[in-house]
């Protein structure tokens, strides 16, 4: 009897280490595409971030590749990273094409509505990491299955900015919108946060102003005499701008004919990222991040970050590199992604949109977080930012 068991013993070894020998030479290999267009860094208008961004969201893939291959690395799993930046006016849809027909399956895109549209119709067993769009049409009637969005949505902002405001029981607010249609979109969504928390909007006005020489002798003493002038508004206790482009935001403070706080995308900001954020073990990614790029996070990094270490989650906990079993368990209930904000972070499983507390930040100090206290929702309080499913016009998702 004791032969029989030795054998026995000895065969189950022999099995567990053909299986090891077996995995070992296995190995998971996971392809992702960085896609994004060149553009030209946007010049902060102010002289503290006088340095525009170069190569922006890169740096934070990278981060979280690196982040990845950690775990990866236990796991018999390799991640490789190929970016591709395409020419402001080249044909994306070919490249994109290219890069599916030579097998690619996952990718981070860096790109507009109107290009991350364009490629999401074409293929299909494809899955696209929205990481810069912030337009609420790709969530809603422009939702496509194969896309997931993590930056958070104009109207997620906007929410967020006006439960604060109700907090704060700054109920009346003037709004001043920009002249670009990103500057019309940002001011739609925050209408429509001030209807949905019941916040008066006493005065609407356009900046038409076309900026010109963003720093001159005189260009304060203009600014002065004008922007009073301009701001003669109806009692209010909050002003709310919408200048996604930076063109002129940043001047409204205290020069308004009224001493009151500005907010929207200059002043009170509410963002998805910001380097004053430091709750929640963000420190260690902060510095991480500094020490990888030499510069501050910004959002896009945040968002390319994230993107990364999502696909890293995902193909953990399922062994597959495939979208369609990658995607199945992203919208599940199983995942969960740290993401350095206090709560796990989550896909919206009706529109493929990232569940996050937004942070609402001055220049140089995180003022607080949204979604506040006493918004409840049957699901997840995260879920009162932005559309909500019944709200939600996705349709097969």
């Amino acid at each position: 009897m004791k032969v029989v068991s030795l054998i026995r013993s000895v065969c189950a070894i022999v099995v567990v280490l053909v299986s090891a020998a077996s995995f070992a030479q296995t190995k998971l290999e996971v392809d992702i595409v960085y896609l994004g267009r060149q553009m030209k860094p946007l010049k902060p208008l102010s002289l503290l971030d006088d340095t525009a961004v170069e190569n922006d969201g890169v740096p934070g893939s990278m981060l979280g590749l690196n982040d990845t291959q950690t775990t990866g690395s236990f796991m018999n799993h390799l991640y490789r990273m190929e970016q591709v930046m395409v020419e402001p006016t080249a044909d994306l849809v070919g490249v994109y094409r290219n890069l599916v027909g030579d097998g690619k399956k996952l990718f981070i895109a860096d790109l507009n509505a109107q290009d991350i549209e364009s490629i999401a119709v074409l293929e299909k067993n494809v899955l696209i990491f929205n990481i810069r769009a912030r337009d609420d049409i790709l969530r809603n009637e422009k939702c496509h299955p194969d896309v997931l969005h993590i930056p958070p949505s104009r109207s997620m902002l906007a929410d967020a900015l006006a439960q604060y405001l109700v907090w704060k029981r700054w109920n009346k607010v003037v709004l001043v919108t920009g002249r670009h249609p990103e500057d019309r979109a940002y001011a739609i969504a925050l209408k429509r946060a001030a209807s949905r928390y019941g916040l008066k909007i006493v005065q609407e006005k356009n900046w038409t102003a076309v900026p010109g020489a963003r720093r001159t002798d005189s260009g304060h003493h203009s600014l002065q005499q004008e922007i009073p002038v301009f701001t003669q508004f109806k009692d209010h206790d909050v002003l709310l701008v919408a200048d996604e482009q930076d063109e002129f935001g940043e001047y409204l403070s205290y020069r308004t004919t009224r001493a009151r706080p500005v907010g929207g995308t200059q002043g009170l900001q509410p963002t998805s990222w910001h380097r004053t954020q430091e709750q929640w073990g963000a420190t260690q990614i902060q510095r991480r991040f500094a020490k990888l790029a030499n510069r501050w996070m910004t959002e896009l990094d945040y968002a390319a970050w994230a993107a990364v270490r999502s696909v890293g989650e995902a193909v953990t906990n399922t062994g597959s590199n495939e979208p369609e079993v990658l995607k199945k368990y992203l919208l599940s209930k199983r995942f969960k992604l740290a993401g350095f904000k206090g709560v796990a972070l989550t896909f919206r499983d009706w529109n493929g949109q990232l569940r996050q507390p937004i942070l609402v930040v001055g220049p140089r100090m995180l003022v607080t977080v949204s979604p506040q206290a006493g918004f409840l929702h049957q699901y997840s309080e995260l879920d009162t930012l932005g559309f909500d499913q019944p709200e939600s016009s996705c349709k097969g998702f």
